[in-house]
């Protein structure tokens, strides 16, 4: 993308249905926090910024997001102290981005910070169909067969979008609509805050939804689209520690087959666990029970597992290990370990050499 594009990520909320002493933007998935996916997927965009929205535990959420983001990625800050709703947090953001640079944002992405199985493919074709159209707002839409709990979203008969309706502001007839807003959304910068200014917590939550800058723009006379998933898991938000898992299922089974494509063989997929900065390279088996975790690297034609627990380890090629547990460790070209090994912090296997547990010659 050649136009300038820049993005907010909502990602003040507290997260309590997590349970959970650690901010909910901060639980990872596969070793990465799920507020850095998202700007993981926004970073393959090129994004000219990301302001990310923060308010509990912000100097935390903060710290992690600074050490951990995508390198070359212009990423700044904006405190929401108390939440009002997803309006009031977009409008902070929004003051967040220098003003001298404010006109220049052509396009604006929100993005929540707890989707993290959301895909930049998906976020390119809405950028896509919002630029096509010239619209005011393109949002995100999926459609369920229980839409519960969801915002609907009330098209005109042209196709265009008339209003997102909160589904506890929802009449029976508007309840029954399959399409539900997924609150992802593509905004074009000029119309953005005078909507936001109109907008009023006169609803059922007593919150400023966002939402409601669909029914403004329209009114206006703005174009306001839609682009519906065809995968509806990616807009998945995660809540709770329920949904942390299947988002982790989801996202390790892209991963695994991502490394399967690249020539990697995994025995049981399902039970092998592999971390988003992992490195794998060609001819690699991996057997049931595998962990590679925390940037692990596993050179060519080597054999991993069973039961292997691998956290931040470089491992050589044509290497055997086996029933062996390992962090930050070395093993060289053609060794083998295992089994019944545990390796501590720092261990340096040399290559060719064969280590097996106490316990090895009854097995």
């Amino acid at each position: 993308m050649t136009s300038e594009l820049s993005a907010i990520v909502l990602a003040a909320g507290e997260g309590s249905r997590m349970r959970s002493a650690l901010p909910k933007p901060l639980h990872r998935i596969c070793g990465r926090p799920m507020v850095l996916l998202v700007i993981d997927a926004l970073a393959e965009l090129a994004v000219d910024r990301v302001v990310v929205v923060i308010g509990h535990a912000a100097d935390q959420v903060r710290a992690v997001i600074e050490v951990e983001a995508p390198p070359g990625v212009r990423i700044e800050f904006a405190v929401q102290p108390e939440q009002h709703g997803t309006g009031d947090a977009v409008s902070v953001g929004l003051a967040a981005m220098p003003v001298g640079s404010i006109d220049d944002v052509e396009d604006l992405l929100v993005v929540p910070g707890d989707t993290p199985l959301l895909r930049s493919s998906s976020l390119a074709d809405l950028v896509a169909l919002h630029r096509s159209e010239d619209a005011g707002a393109t949002l995100l839409t999926a459609r369920l067969a229980d839409p519960s709990g969801y915002g609907r979203v009330v098209r005109a008969p042209s196709g265009s979008v008339v209003e997102i309706v909160e589904h506890a502001d929802a009449t029976s007839q508007q309840r029954s609509i399959d399409e539900i807003n997924t609150s992802i959304y593509c905004f074009s910068r000029g119309p953005l805050a005078p909507a936001l200014r109109r907008l009023s917590p006169q609803n059922a939550q007593g919150e400023y939804y966002l939402t409601d800058v669909v029914s403004v723009l329209h009114d206006a006379g703005y174009p306001t689209r839609a682009l519906e998933l065809t995968d509806p898991l990616e807009a998945s938000g995660v809540n709770d520690r329920v949904q942390l898992a299947e988002a982790e299922a989801v996202m390790r089974s892209r991963i695994n087959a991502r490394w399967m494509a690249q020539g990697v063989t995994m025995r049981d997929p399902v039970a092998t666990y592999v971390d988003v900065d992992v490195v794998i390279e060609p001819d690699v088996t991996l057997l049931p029970g595998v962990a590679l975790l925390s940037g692990t690297k596993v050179g060519r034609g080597s054999q991993v597992g069973p039961d292997c627990h691998l956290v931040a380890c470089t491992v050589g090629e044509w290497v055997h290990i086996s029933s062996t547990t390992a962090a930050e460790a070395s093993i060289g070209d053609g060794a083998w370990v295992g089994p019944f090994v545990h390796l501590e912090a720092g261990a340096v296997v040399a290559p060719g050499a064969h280590i097996a547990g106490p316990s090895a010659a009854d097995a």
